[in-house]
Order: structure tokens, then sequence, then C-alpha cells
């Protein structure tokens, strides 16, 4: 750790780690771990150090290919209509119109139950395989029923191949389909089925202990100086949501035998999470029981608010003690213990969906420090909107206080303002990050 202990709480934070820099400090002790339980396959460039698991389909949504996806098979398998109508040889049209109608006989069976001879038809369904002979479809609109007799007329010509899909189409035999690393969604695992695959090979969820320390907190019905239990609530979902298993452990009081205890107890996981005891006051003692266990890479951060966060690791298990103010643990979490875990599986975190939208009071800032201000959209006024502006706006609804959690509960989503910058006036063009999409 930077400097003798004793110093820590007398001098506070006397240098913070820009958030780039700490965030690559980490990753590299982190990409210096051994692998957690990996199978044969992980461990390779790009692979997960959690391991790999088969799992089913029906399970696999959300979780990240552990190996790149080829197509077994073609998709369609077969040439099927692509529309309502009649097969026919397209020969057999050339020249039809509505004023001088192909005569044609309508054959049994619907798609693959009929065979198309000469001078004949058969009725298909949209994704009826086609019959035996034919080599185009009539659209039902393009032909006229003769019930009566049993026959045809054809008012359209057709050619070879119309309104015909051909095998493979969608998908060809041996196409390379995913990556290992890409985020399996819903419309994937559509086609992984179609491709001819029941189960594939995903990256072992990363797990995650999460432990909430303080004296003061409480499950409920506080009395005056005690505090409701929420950051280890709120971390453990986050960490659920980005893909994580989660284990919310109950609260550690302020000793450092406990913590140093409940830390170890869950060196089991892949990433030990605190909150709270993350500072330099007296009762702040995780940094110093991180650094008598392990190892203390960063004990504050360039960014507000939340820059008294300690990342560390511990027998090769990367720990972050979280500040314990709702909002600056919040901030920490989104930027620390998100990236991580995708790390750890093997990916990147993906960029935070964005809205535009103009800023209607400023929003101040300190060079060097990294600011995340929480602010509320509101559509604007048409009649406001000259062409390629922003059709929202942007209103701060807090620029400080980490400790009020309704200001990012209550938000739309958050302006990160760069280390670089002092502040950004009202009026300005920014991205107001969406940290928490639920969709």
């Amino acid at each position: 750790m930077n400097g003798p202990d004793s110093d820590r709480t007398e001098s506070g934070f006397k240098v913070r780690t820009p958030v780039d820099e700490a965030r690559q400090i980490f990753r590299e002790a982190v990409d210096a771990q051994p692998e957690q339980g990996a199978d044969s396959t992980a461990g390779a460039a790009g692979l997960p150090a959690t391991g790999t698991e088969t799992i089913d389909l029906e399970r696999a949504d959300g979780r990240v290919l552990a190996a790149p996806i080829t197509a077994a098979q073609n998709v369609p398998h077969y040439e099927r209509a692509a529309m309502d109508g009649y097969a026919v040889r397209a020969e057999e049209t050339f020249g039809a119109s509505a004023r001088s109608p192909e005569l044609l006989r309508v054959t049994d069976g619907v798609g693959a139950a009929a065979t198309v001879n000469p001078n004949t038809a058969a009725r298909v369904h949209t994704g009826s395989a086609l019959p035996e002979g034919a080599d185009a479809v009539v659209m039902i609109e393009h032909v006229t029923e003769l019930e009566a007799t049993g026959e045809l007329e054809v008012e359209d010509a057709v050619a070879e191949g119309e309104n015909v899909a051909p095998i493979g189409e969608d998908i060809e035999a041996d196409q390379h389909l995913y990556d290992a690393g890409h985020h399996l969604r819903p419309s994937d695992l559509g086609l992984i089925r179609s491709a001819g695959y029941d189960r594939v090979a995903a990256a072992s969820q990363p797990t995650v202990g999460v432990i909430p320390t303080g004296e003061e907190l409480v499950a409920g019905d506080p009395e005056p100086g005690e505090v409701i239990e929420t950051n280890g609530l709120t971390v453990s979902r986050l960490a659920e949501r980005w893909g994580a298993r989660a284990t919310y452990r109950d609260v550690v009081t302020d000793d450092p035998e406990s913590l140093r205890v409940a830390i170890q107890r869950d060196l089991t996981k892949d990433v030990v999470v605190t909150t709270g005891g993350s500072s330099v006051g007296e009762r702040d003692l995780l940094p110093e029981v991180i650094d008598d266990v392990g190892e203390v890479l960063v004990h504050g951060v360039g960014l507000k608010p939340g820059h008294p966060v300690c990342l560390g690791i511990v027998e090769d298990t990367p720990v972050l003690a979280l500040p314990g103010y709702p909002v600056a643990c919040i901030v920490n979490a989104v930027q620390f213990l998100r990236p991580v875990l995708q790390w750890l599986e093997g990916t990147e975190p993906a960029p935070h969906p964005t809205t535009q939208a103009v800023l209607e009071r400023k929003i101040p800032s300190e060079p060097g420090t990294r600011t995340f201000a929480r602010v509320q959209l509101e559509a604007r006024d048409a009649d406001d909107i000259d062409d390629g502006e922003p059709q929202y706006a942007a209103t701060p609804t807090r620029a400080s206080g980490s400790g009020v959690l309704s200001s990012v509960a209550l938000a739309d989503g958050w302006v990160v303002v760069d280390d670089a910058l002092e502040g950004i006036p009202a009026g300005e063009t920014v991205a107001v990050q969406d940290w928490e999409p639920t969709s």
C-alpha cells in the first residue's frame, strides 16, 4: 500500500489515480491471475478465465459464447415456397396474362405431397416444400381457380426460381455464425437452433461475494444513527444483471478480524466486493485489511462521486472495496465491477446506451476528476428544435451529494464530465448515459 498506514487517516488522499489508469492497473492484475477452475478450453486468448460449460439454448440468453459457432446444416434444407399460391413449371407460364391466361390442371396434394407433371400445378403455402417437378410459384393473387373443372387460369408469367426460397438461402452449411465472446440474444438462439444445435459452449458465469460492512447498518426499522443496508442489495443485483451469480452476505461490523474472515470466506468466488469502510476515516478499515491479507493496487481514484474506492488482489482473487455512500458505491460498481466481470468472461464492456440532449444548467467539475452528474430527461417543445438538434433536454438533479440515493434512482441517466474539462456549460449537447437500461 502506498505510504505508511499512519498517514492514511491524517492526510486523506494526497494522490488520486485517474479512472482509466486505475482500471488498467486492475485489469493487468486480473489478467495475471490463473484461471479460476477453467477447463482445457479456458485461458486461451480471448477465452474466459472463469471456465466454460455446455448449456441448453433455453438457458443461454445473455450468456457469452466460449467457442465459435459454424452452421451444421443448410437453412432451409429444402426448396420452399416463399408465397401462398401454386407451384408450376415456369416455362409453362411464359406469355400468360390476365387477358390471355395459361390453363393448367390442379394436381392432388399440397406441397411435398404433390408432384408437378407437365401442364399441372400444385397448391402450396408459404414455407411449403416445393413439389417434385416444380421450379417456381405463381402467387395466389395471379390465378383464377376453376372449381368446376379442377383447372387453374394462370394470369402472370413467372421465371424459374421465382417466389422460391432456395436451399441455404438463410444459412449455408459450414457458414461462420458467431465468434467466441459474443453475448447471446434471443434472436441468436433461434438462429443457432435452426443451424442444427440444441446446446452451446458458454463462459461460466463469474461468481461474486458481496459483503456490506458497517456497524451502523441494519436490515430495517433504524434507530437514530442507524442506516438501512441498501448497497449490498443494489450491488448484488447489478452484478447479476451484468451476468454474474452473486451471493449477498449479511452485514459485517467494522472490526479488522471480522472483515478479514469475511473476505477470506469468499475467496472461492471469482470476485469479492465489499461496500463501506473504504475511505480514510478511523472506521475505514478495509484498505488496511486488504493490504494485510493481499495487495492494494489502487486506493483513491479521480472520480466524483466516489473517489475513496480501493482495488486489490487477495490470493489471486480481485477484491473491490466500494464506498459506503450509495451514489458513490453505484458509480464505482459501474466503473470497476462491471468491467472486471466482462474481462473474466473474455469480453469487453459494451458502451452504455446514450441519449443526446441539450444541457439545461451548467455542470461544474474539477479538472483531473471525472464527474458523473445525474440528470433527468424531458422532451423539448418541437417548435424550439432546429434541424439536427437533440429532441431532449437534460436537467441536472444533483451535482453533489453522494449519499442521496434518490438522485440516481429518480434520474434518467448521467452525464460524464471528462477529467480534462472544468465543467460543461448550459446549452451544450451532451450524451446522457443509461447505465441501468431496463430492456
